[in-house]
């Protein structure tokens, strides 16, 4: 049975989850209800903290089918609870939704589709006796009941399991009043609701958590025992407290709907289906809706698919590039070649034919009588703006250790205060007090120990260094996140726009006449070549376009047109409308460009018209795609019958598509040594098309009836030059010890030179290069390892020794290899391939991944995340386009980019420049240690003031209220807020900061200074108790009080009550107690190599100054009124003396100690591990370890590496290397 219900949602995704049926059971509320009674009210809070509770509480197991509430377990490391009511969607009173109609308009695949293919399946989701729809919502996602597969699903739209033939057939003429009724009742409202929470709610919250919970305990048992002052002082730090987080949590609520609402509500036009055309407001669309985009443009409110027309759109939002984009209708597979009609439509796939929700339409272009249509297929939460803004609302738990440890922390105080509890109990019942003040005593011990200024003293030292970030123009929206940041030991670079410059500039090109090359030419702009079909291939073959009179678009192809220049005229709607046909965009040279006649007369005027009758027409566009690697355009030229193909890309890509012919034989080496200097390689083709083509039918041609066949032009060199910064960042990255690996969507030898460069990979390091191939014709698949030369053309300023760098790479010994560093280099379906097919190698190749070329946004991700499972902390900085998911799911991910994608990132550097990763992680590091300090520093506070309440405790005394509120808010307030203002430390060191609480050093430290403390104060305490005063009758400070010098004599009548907290026990434990926090402070308080020095932290020096001086005065120089106060006694002068030399030696043993530990304790720490020789916890350390050893590794020059899938138990892979 629990087999049979232990059911997964959303398997294989990210959000993966466990579910189980409940059902309410009555008893166990009725049960639940008593013991909420019972316990006033904690047992109900108990439940509101723990969802798994409160569901096995009140409920009884059932089958998923048939319940009434579901209980979810993430399945990812952190196992998180979420608890869901079960709900029905009623359809018998709904028209047009009885069962027959909903098994006509919604099928089935494997999920919840709306594909209309599987007319039969509908019933599968309605309840057949009720006809209804049970379903659940969690995290803003609609989870419905699905019989075939006896399990719930989401509901998706036309997304996935739509062939593109069935988006023509099917879907292309909109829907009926009646289907668009019933889907929206399924779907609901398309809106990203971002739900402002009222004050009153998120107050409520944030009040039930559960320090707020024991804050309100310890006020009320203070108020009971008449410490009003101190509990007055908790109430008013805790409503600060309140309001601050409450405002901050508000405002982020605030901006992120506001980022959310704006243009969310529009009025759209939609086709029905007996070509109707409806207006309705966009929350009212469903997938199946045919939306018209109108003429001016719009912001998309869902995800819709082109099917006629094309649009100019900024997708600045999705994938912070603000590079207007092209984007083309779906190709119809009714006209295309055979084969394509089966193809499945994907949005990620088919991206260049998918509007995304939130992006913004620039323009349409349109032929005349027919309208720019796209039918939707996703809204909602399903859309890639709404799966970005659920994953801002929802975020995944920050997984660090130090909160871990601070759990660990809480539960050891929690142990403690137990002690303290039973032990004030018994001593308590011994000497006979009242049951009240035992309870009240017992329970005070408890508040004692767990300091009421924990959470504002962690929060501090975050929210300093985010200040201090800010003042360096990064911001920061997870400041939690940078504490994670002192930990990254690698660091993943996007190359473009983020280690080089945005722009790229024309180097150059080299033309091929009779199949050979020519020399490379650096000026295009030239009358000799103004005709060629090479210009003319630059000047068409782009995505550019005029907006407001200014050309935009892809800056490669910016900096190409411009190269030629030439000029770009685009049709105005008055003249689009006057023809029966899309004018085109005109492109021509300028007339300085055309050549001069040499001759005068009637030639003049001739030439004088030249300009205006050369030009060239775009008729077709096929945008760029990065799947395919190239773009492609037909163009007519005006005069010519015949129009022109033109072509170009990637060169690999492009040669492959011409004819063998036309490619030179040195084309390979000509590329591999432009590629090895770091340029940018695009090559050009061209082809006459058949006469036949008529212009109506190009408009309706597949791409590959163009895009084959092709003369073979030529190359582009485009030359992408290192940001000024980027060396010097990378050498202090490695100088600390941290490792660089860069990920690009460019060419893999063109990073590989980048990569050497920039100092990535250093000249003697050597490249290894994995091809991986996936299975094919029953071949299995397999990985074949390329050396590359490491002798590649480096910039000649780098000073490097000849005699360390091996010559002739693929002869070298093995053992070289141990001795010489090497890396591992790889495009994106290598990637994919290893990742699939060799699991056992990834940990071993991340180990020495450097390069990683040709990588799609997804493709980064799983990058990050395999670097993360071999349990590096990692770092990514991109400049926003396509880098969202990869910056999203690393611990410390910075964007470059200021636009909205941004959003998506922990940190956002004001400055496009990667100088913020040295400044981030400094500051990481710096607040790291800060937490570490106070953590130390509350630990102690908590061990020295429940100590000394426990000593007092044992002569029936107490601290007084004042000395209470003194301790807390004079001393413990004020040095933790300005212990935690120590600047980060100047340059980064090799040196990491420990990333938890649980090591030896630190618990060494702390266990120290709790011997010492807990040492002086016993010896000062034990020794007033024995001390006695030579003349009883002489005061110092003329009081009466001498009668309770020796409390030992006290214990009876009402002598005890007047001298309760004013005796001289009280009096010497609270100046030890109240030196001792001091004292720790400054032990505590460290300053290299992560922090500035703690001289240099000028408020905390001076506090701490003032402090010692005061309590130094009032100790050696009573004052009355401070005395009466504070209800502390006036002791003799010889007594005072001996408490300064009890303050002195406990200082200088307390700091000399730290001082020690934090000198040897490292090095006799490291010898007892190298002893015992400790496996490393770190994966990546103890796998290095093992590849130290291992002759097989790395693989031998020009071998293979095949997966052979042997069928075993556990139904693993063998890899097997064949030489």
């Amino acid at each position: 049975m629990d087999k049979e219900e232990r059911k997964t949602i959303n398997k294989g995704q990210e959000d993966e989850m466990e579910i189980h049926g409940y059902n309410l059971c009555r008893w166990k509320l009725a049960m639940v209800f008593v013991g909420v009674i019972c316990t006033g009210g904690f047992l109900l809070l108990l439940l509101y903290w723990m969802p798994e509770w409160r569901v096995k509480a009140t409920c009884v197991r059932a089958a998923v089918k048939d319940c009434e509430v579901v209980l979810l377990r993430t399945t990812d490391e952190f196992r998180i609870w979420f608890c869901a009511k079960i709900h029905f969607l009623p359809l018998e009173n709904q028209p047009n939704l009885n069962a027959k109609s909903l098994v006509n308009k919604v099928s089935n695949g494997h999920a919840v589709h709306l594909t209309e293919e599987n007319r039969c399946e509908m019933n599968k989701y309605t309840q057949s006796q009720s006809q209804q729809m049970r379903y659940f919502t969690h995290h803003s996602i609609r989870y419905f009941w699905n019989d075939a597969i006896h399990n719930f699903d989401f509901l998706r739209g036309l997304d996935e399991g739509v062939s593109c033939a069935s988006i023509y057939e099917k879907h292309s003429a909109g829907l009926t009043k009646g289907m668009h009724a019933y889907r929206k009742l399924l779907y609901g409202v398309n809106e990203i609701a971002v739900k402002v929470p009222s004050v009153f709610k998120l107050l409520i919250k944030e009040v039930l958590n559960p320090f707020y919970i024991f804050q309100l305990f310890s006020v009320i048992l203070w108020s009971i025992d008449e410490y009003y002052y101190y509990a007055l002082a908790i109430v008013i730090m805790s409503i600060v407290s309140i309001i601050s987080s409450l405002y901050s949590i508000r405002k982020q609520y605030v901006m992120l709907h506001d980022m959310v609402a704006t243009h969310s509500t529009v009025r759209v036009s939609v086709c029905r289906i007996n070509e109707e055309i409806e207006e309705i407001f966009s929350t009212d669309l469903v997938p199946g809706d045919v939306m018209i985009i109108p003429l001016n443009g719009t912001v998309m409110p869902c995800d819709a698919v082109l099917i006629n027309g094309t649009c100019i759109v900024n997708e600045s939002m999705l994938t912070g590039e603000s590079v207007p984009v092209t984007k083309t209708n779906l190709p119809n597979p009714s006209v295309d070649v055979k084969g394509m009609g089966e193809e499945q439509y994907s949005p990620e796939t088919h991206k260049r034919h998918t509007l995304f929700c939130g992006t913004t339409v620039i323009q349409t272009r349109f032929y005349t009588g027919e309208l720019v249509k796209a039918i939707v297929v996703r809204t909602g939460f399903s859309t890639s703006k709404g799966q970005l803004v659920r994953s801002i609302l929802y975020p995944k738990p920050t997984d660090f250790k130090l909160y871990r440890d601070a759990y660990l922390f809480l539960l050891c105080l929690v142990v403690v205060a137990g002690i303290g509890f039973i032990y004030t109990i018994i001593n308590s019942i011994l000497n006979e007090k009242e049951v009240q003040e035992i309870i009240i005593k017992s329970l005070d011990i408890i508040t004692i120990t767990v300091p009421p200024a924990l959470p504002a003293a962690m929060t501090a030292g975050i929210v300093y260094a985010q200040r201090r970030l800010k003042k360096v123009g990064i911001f920061c929206i997870s400041p939690q996140r940078i504490n994670i940041c002192g930990q990254l030991n690698l660091v993943c670079f996007d190359k473009t726009g983020t280690l080089t410059e945005d722009g790229l500039d024309l180097w150059g090109i080299q033309r091929v006449e009779n199949t050979r090359f020519l020399l490379p030419e650096d000026n295009v702009c030239s009358e000799v070549l103004v005709k060629s079909q090479f210009v003319a291939c630059m000047a068409t073959c782009h995505s550019l376009t005029k907006i407001e009179g200014v050309l935009s678009g892809d800056p490669l192809d910016l900096k190409m047109f411009e190269a030629i220049g030439w000029i770009l005229e685009e049709a105005t709607e008055e003249e689009t409308a006057l023809h029966n046909r899309i004018m085109p965009t005109v492109v021509r040279p300028s007339k300085q460009l055309l050549p001069e006649s040499p001759t005068v007369g009637n030639e003049e005027m001739e030439l004088f018209e030249l300009p205006a009758i050369y030009e060239i027409g775009i008729v077709r566009q096929f945008p760029f795609s990065s799947a395919l690697q190239r773009m492609s355009v037909v163009a007519r030229t005006l005069g010519d019958k015949r129009m022109d193909a033109y072509m170009k890309g990637a060169p690999e890509v492009i040669a492959s598509l011409c004819k063998p012919e036309t490619v030179p034989v040195d084309f390979e080496t000509v590329l591999e040594d432009y590629t090895k200097q770091g340029f940018r390689v695009i090559a050009l083709a061209h082809r006459k098309l058949e006469s036949k083509l008529t212009w109506h039918k190009v408009q309706h041609i597949s791409r590959d009836a163009i895009e084959n066949n092709m003369d073979f032009m030529g190359l582009i060199i485009m030359q992408n030059k290192l940001k000024q910064e980027t060396p010097a960042v990378l050498e202090d990255l490695h100088k600390a010890n941290i490792r660089t690996v860069m990920v690009t969507g460019d060419n893999m030898l063109t990073a590989v030179s980048v990569a050497r460069d920039c100092g990535m990979i250093l000249p003697q390091d050597k490249v290894i290069i994995a091809e991986a191939l996936p299975p094919k014709d029953g071949k299995v698949a397999k990985i074949n390892w390329h050396y590359t030369d490491s002798l590649t053309q480096c910039s000649e300023s780098s000073a490097i020794d000849s005699e360390a760098i091996p010559i002739k790479l693929a002869h070298d010994s093995l053992e070289d290899l141990q001795v010489t560093r090497y890396h591992f280099a790889m495009n994106g379906k290598s990637f994919s391939v290893i990742l699939e097919h060799f699991q056992d190698l990834v940990p071993k190749l991340m180990l020495h991944g450097t390069v990683f070329a040709r990588m799609a946004p997804d493709q980064k991700t799983q990058l990050v995340e395999a670097l993360q499972n071999v349990d590096y902390f990692v770092g990514m900085c991109g400049d926003g386009a396509n880098d969202c998911g990869a910056l999203k799911r690393a611990h410390g991910g910075i964007s470059l980019s200021e636009l909205e994608a941004s959003v998506a990132s922990p940190f956002t550097s004001k400055t496009p420049s990667i100088s913020c990763v040295p400044n981030l992680i400094r500051e990481g590091r710096a607040a790291l240690m800060t937490s570490f300090c106070v953590f130390k520093f509350m630990a102690l506070y908590s061990i020295i003031q429940y100590f000394s309440v426990t000593l007092l405790y044992s002569i029936l005394s107490n601290l007084g209220d004042f000395q209470f509120l003194f301790i807390d808010l004079a001393i413990i307030l004020v040095v933790v807020f300005t212990m935690s203002l120590n600047p980060a430390w100047k340059e980064l060191v090799a040196q990491r900061p420990p990333s938890g609480l649980i090591s030896g050093a630190l618990l060494f430290s702390v266990l120290s200074q709790i011997v010492i403390s807990v040492g002086f104060q016993s010896l000062g305490f034990f020794w007033v108790k024995q001390y006695k005063v030579c003349d009883p009758n002489s005061d110092v400070c003329n009081t009466t009080r001498s009668a309770c010098w020796n409390s030992s004599h006290l214990y009876n009548g009402t002598e005890l009550d007047s001298c309760k907290i004013q005796n001289y026990e009280n009096t010497t434990v609270f100046f030890i107690s109240s030196f001792q926090y001091l004292t720790v402070a400054v032990a505590f308080s460290k300053g290299k190599p992560f922090r500035q020095p703690c001289y240099k932290n000028y408020f905390f020096v001076i506090s701490v100054i003032i402090l010692y001086v005061f309590i130094l005065f009032i100790m050696l120089h009573p004052v009355a009124s401070v005395d009466q106060v504070l209800e502390i006694m006036c002791v003799p002068y010889q007594w005072r003396i001996y408490m300064l030399i009890i303050v002195l030696v406990n200082a200088f043993v307390s700091i000399t100690v730290e001082e020690s530990v934090d000198r040897w304790g490292k090095c006799c720490l490291s010898w007892a591990l190298s002893c015992r020789k400790k496996t490393p916890k770190a994966k990546y350390m103890y796998l290095a370890q093992e590849l130290r050893f291992d002759p097989e590794w790395p693989p031998k020059p020009q071998t293979t590496t095949e997966a052979k899938a042997v069928v075993k138990e556990n139904g693993s892979c063998q890899i097997i290397t064949i030489t």
